[in-house]
């Protein structure tokens, strides 16, 4: 059997690198010039930065120490709870009256 070429690795870049190529886009206000000295495709750059003005993104890739971790857990979860009871005070009450007699109120 003919060997089949090696599958292509995807490049990881870290954090660091990521940081100095925006500065460098930022440094030359053009993202291609920070690209072409870097050797990585522009679309990586346009990524990068679109990526650096979301907080969810950019909170995505810091490390959180555990108890930051825990917090954010008991935030969310305080979120959730209150979501709910939010769905819930939403919803119309049936008065009483119109319960039991089946008829609409007249205002």
């Amino acid at each position: 059997m003919k060997d089949s070429p090696a599958p292509i690795k995807r490049r990881r870049y870290d954090a660091a690198f990521r940081a100095e190529a925006l500065r460098l886009a930022a440094e030359s206000r053009s993202p291609q010039a920070a690209a072409r000295a870097l050797n990585i495709d522009p679309k990586r750059i346009y990524k990068w930065q679109k990526e650096a003005l979301t907080p969810v993104a950019a909170a995505r890739g810091a490390e959180l120490d555990p108890a930051t971790a825990a917090e954010l857990r008991q935030l969310r979860a305080a979120n959730r709870r209150q979501a709910q009871e939010l769905e819930i005070l939403k919803k119309p009450l049936l008065s009483s009256r119109r319960h039991r007699t089946n008829e609409p109120l007249s205002l």
